[in-house]
């Protein structure tokens, strides 16, 4: 047998994991925590004991096989260890980081395989999206185990350069990550930022979705902006600030002063360009006709005065910023700046005394949202709409855990909220959704049972 290496680390909280969680909890809103080791007297004689950690972990790791040696996917050297081999302390830290590459990249499903199978040796959960126009994603994971899932995608020349952004992981979330064994029905717990032994790869059209076939960062984009030059840009009254995310983000925090679209969905953004700059040319164009047949092509193109001078855009972490300024620099827009980084890098690297940003700022994962420095916002989520609510909705008659809240109560029918009742009950009872079976061949019964059963039925 092949023995596997583990840090210490690892191998203690498994065997805690062993010792304090015996079973998996009935209530899904209950944290386990590690006890204290007085409370653990098998951890505290390890501790005490070095020949005997040495021991454990040699019976710890038994359970794995595996070759250290190198292998190879697709040209890309990989090592099949599943756990860093890092002396650091710090390595077994989680780190959460989002990242997008827009690149020429029509074979990109080659790439689905090996990269879903190295994110699950690793335990790096998260999602990410491959499409023909380049790579969007945000992953979790041991930093050692992140870098070299990064690492791993920009071994394509073509995805070298993607653009980054870490998010820190709270001492809680990481308990929650680390407690747990893959075998548990709660996974990761529902607050944690990602189930850690979940990662979904998805090939998709768009890495971003705008519905225009035609609009290609690859080509040209705006001009981007560094998030300690952001504050002067959007304070000069000749700068029309646009929020480029969705109704349900802005609700909670944008910037001040910003134009929000009261988009549903990206692929609305489009249309409300055109609505809000590009209306007065077909009007515009009408009267003209109406009055003279002399029309010159600088008349015909006097509409752009309803263009502001200068549009400054922003978003999340800056990649619908990126589709959102080639199109409208594909519409005749000038002066076109975008946040470099999106609100996040800004929250990051602004002070909160020095920021005009006002509220809080949505994010794809569990925490929901995240304040200045990056921190766990204060928002919790909606399970029946996805979107964010605050203790306040919370307080509301039409808010119900899993089911509905203030923004979608009306939206539902009285089948969709009993189907909602239904999964919730399975969620509080198994800690997954359609009961610890899902998913599992059904158990096939000894020979000697089902010519038991047939006698018995025919008799």
């Amino acid at each position: 047998m092949i023995r596997y290496r583990s840090p210490p680390l690892l191998a203690l909280r498994m065997l805690s994991s062993c010792t304090s969680h015996p079973k998996p909890n009935p209530n899904p809103r209950l944290h386990f925590t590690l006890k204290p080791t007085s409370q653990n007297p098998q951890t505290s004689q390890l501790i005490s004991n070095p020949i005997r950690i040495s021991q454990a972990m040699q019976v710890s790791t038994s359970c794995f096989t595996g070759s250290t040696d190198p292998t190879t996917i697709s040209g890309r050297p990989v090592l099949t260890n599943s756990v860093p081999e890092s002396g650091d302390p710090n390595s077994s830290s989680l780190v959460v980081i989002s990242f997008y590459k827009f690149a020429d990249f029509p074979d990109h499903a080659n790439l689905r395989k090996p990269l879903k199978r190295l994110c699950e040796e690793l335990r790096v959960s998260g999602g990410i999206i491959l499409a023909p126009e380049g790579i969007n994603g945000s992953i979790c994971g041991t930093r050692e185990s992140v870098e070299r899932v990064v690492g791993f995608i920009q071994s394509d020349e073509r995805l070298k350069g993607l653009r980054q952004i870490e998010s820190p992981v709270s001492p809680e979330e990481e308990a929650i990550h680390h407690g747990h064994t893959s075998n548990s029905p709660l996974a990761a717990g529902e607050d944690a930022p990602f189930r850690w032994d979940h990662v979904r790869v998805k090939l998709k059209k768009e890495i971003v979705t705008l519905g225009m076939p035609t609009v290609s960062p690859i080509e040209r984009v705006g001009k981007y902006v560094k998030p300690r030059e952001w504050n002067a840009l959007i304070s000069d009254p000749d700068t029309v600030v646009i929020d480029v995310r969705n109704d349900y983000e802005t609700r909670i925090g944008k910037f001040k002063g910003a134009v929000d679209p009261v988009t549903t969905a990206f692929r609305e953004f489009p249309s409300w360009v055109e609505d809000q700059f590009q209306n007065d040319k077909t009007t515009h164009k009408e009267s003209k006709v109406e009055i003279t047949d002399e029309i010159t092509d600088k008349e015909v193109g006097s509409p752009e005065k309803r263009m502001p001078k200068r549009v400054a855009m922003y978003c999340t972490g800056g990649i619908r910023c990126e589709k959102a300024s080639s199109f409208l620099l594909s519409e005749g827009f000038e002066e076109v700046y975008h946040l470099e980084g999106g609100i996040l890098k800004y929250l990051e690297e602004v002070p909160k005394k020095e920021s005009l940003w006002e509220g809080e700022c949505f994010v794809f994962d569990k925490r929901v949202s995240v304040e200045h420095g990056l921190v766990q916002g204060t928002f919790k989520l909606c399970y029946g709409c996805k979107q964010p609510v605050s203790d306040a909705d919370m307080e509301s008659p039409l808010w119900e855990y899993g089911v509905t809240c203030p923004y979608c109560y009306s939206s539902k029918s009285e089948e969709e909220k009993e189907r909602a009742r239904a999964r919730q009950r399975q969620f509080e009872t198994w800690g997954i959704i359609g009961g610890p079976d899902k998913g599992r061949r059904p158990r096939s019964k000894p020979d000697g049972i089902n010519e038991s059963f047939t006698k018995l039925s025919n008799s």
